[in-house]
């Protein structure tokens, strides 16, 4: 069946469809067609995770030297921003914790490819968009929140990405059909079942149900109860008629998508914050820089904010900016009185390993700052850090799942809200924070107010009860499940 004709027996218009094939037709003629080219994959260590995760990557070779077994499992991925690298390390973290062997596959990594390029294209595009609309309130007002909460919602979008996503598919090639594969983001879930493979889980990112997270043929797998009802009925994604909903059959909800490491010491980890906070000790908070650079303005309010508490031994701040040592400058430039205190912990992953694991335990002072150019050290570094760390000061993407005290700042995109609210729900984070002014004074009310973190932490212990974490496992439990 043609996925863009037909969306779960949806039918598409004549116009959309036409629309989608020359949206395809415009990647041809600036990207090229290699669907017809015989691309081979060989084993390459993944850097930092493949020891820790036991992840080996998958890169374009000329021979095939993969040697895929009947515990293999492919994760597919593609760097847009940290959000998919962090769930795909926790989908490789639960498959090595239950046995299997997971492969690295990143489609925008294969450089030279149709795919590659093409995504290439699309995460700058989408990285941009997400600046400006941190610096431009009417472009956010009026272009970037209405498309990703509405715009990608509509089921014609999701046509338009089947047509594209069938230009990504000669990477699949040296893949068993039968291989068990995690898709991280659509596109590659989308092209394995394009491709033939017939093991397919499309885990769903976000809260709020949109179009363009459909992938027919895989099992979609969604974090809440919510976005379960909101992606069965396909809620809202066709404003003129009601649309047959999605077989039971396609859509499972999993619970969030977490690493092992953290979910099996979840326990241990809150009764370190709640002895932190019983013995005074300074409140230890972590600023996760997005992969964007964007809400600069957001982060040095922050800043400026805690700088007085740091100053008297009363918070310490950790801060990791990926990959982006240019926004760390920024933002020393910005406050240039937190120099006295800062400690940078730069290109040197082993000293990021270390720190943590002393501060697990030990005595921690200032503002530490982290950066590495290689994106695995850069995503996982804040897996590191959160072990160690009272409060997460996260915009509500993927991190707003995670089992940790959080700080919501403002959103980047409409579809963000509901992790928010999914968070606050749980109660292991705030609301929505949406200006410098709220965030600054939720801050006051964390710091001076010790109760909020120890309330946080016992919400996280009932839902780990509740299996509300273990969304990873069982995203794998599906994948492997349907090959057995």
């Amino acid at each position: 069946m043609d996925c863009s004709k037909f969306v779960f027996e949806n039918a598409i218009s004549r116009k959309a469809y036409n629309k989608a094939l020359k949206t395809k037709a415009k990647f041809i003629k600036k990207f090229g067609d290699d669907t017809d080219v015989v691309y081979h994959l060989a084993p390459k260590e993944a850097p930092v995770i493949g020891k820790a995760l036991g992840v080996t990557n998958t890169v374009i070779s000329r021979k095939s030297g993969c040697k895929f077994d009947e515990k293999s499992i492919i994760i597919g991925n593609i760097r847009m921003g940290f959000g998919h690298y962090r769930i795909s390390m926790a989908i490789a973290s639960a498959a090595n914790s239950m046995g299997y062997k997971p492969y690295w596959f990143d489609l925008h990594s294969f450089g030279g490819t149709t795919c590659g390029k093409i995504i290439e294209q699309q995460n700058e595009l989408y990285s941009l968009g997400s600046r400006l609309s941190q610096k431009f309130s009417l472009f956010n007002k009026l272009v970037w929140e209405p498309l990703n909460s509405e715009g990608f919602r509509k089921l014609t979008y999701n046509a338009a990405d089947q047509k594209t996503s069938e230009l990504m598919t000669a990477v699949f090639r040296d893949l068993p059909k039968d291989i068990p594969f995690v898709a991280t983001h659509v596109w590659p879930s989308q092209a394995a079942v394009h491709a033939g493979l017939t093991n397919v889980v499309n885990a769903i990112p976000d809260n709020w149900p949109m179009a363009l997270h459909l992938s027919e043929g895989a099992v979609h797998t969604v974090q809440t109860p919510s976005a379960y009802l909101g992606y069965r009925a396909l809620r809202g994604m066709d404003k003129k008629r009601c649309l047959k909903p999605m077989p039971k059959e396609a859509i499972v909800y999993t619970g969030h998508y977490i690493d092992h490491e953290l979910v099996s010491n979840i326990e241990m980890d809150c009764a370190k914050r709640v002895n932190r906070i019983r013995d005074d000790k300074p409140v230890r908070w972590l600023m996760s820089v997005g992969g964007a650079g964007a809400q600069k303005e957001i982060f040095v309010a922050v800043i400026r904010k805690l700088l007085p508490s740091i100053k008297m031994g009363k918070a310490v701040l950790f801060i990791n900016v990926g990959d982006h040592a240019k926004v760390w400058s920024r933002l020393v430039r910005e406050v240039p009185q937190m120099k006295p205190f800062v400690h940078e912990h730069f290109e040197d992953f082993p000293n990021t390993e270390k720190f943590c694991k002393n501060a697990y335990d030990g005595n921690i002072r200032g503002i530490h700052a982290f950066c590495q150019s290689d994106i695995f050290a850069a995503v996982y570094s804040t897996n590191l850090l959160m072990r160690c760390s009272d409060v997460l000061i996260t915009k509500p993407s993927e991190l707003s799942f995670y089992p940790i005290p959080k700080l919501m700042i403002k959103r980047v995109g409409g579809h963000e809200a509901w992790g928010a609210i999914r968070s606050a729900e749980i109660g292991d984070g705030t609301y929505e924070c949406t200006t410098a002014a709220e965030t600054g004074a939720m801050i006051d009310m964390i710091q001076n107010g010790r109760d909020i973190i120890e309330k946080m932490c016992s919400n996280i212990l009932i839902a780990k009860k509740a299996g509300i974490y273990d969304g990873a496992y069982r995203a794998v439990e599906l994948a492997v499940g349907k090959k057995q």
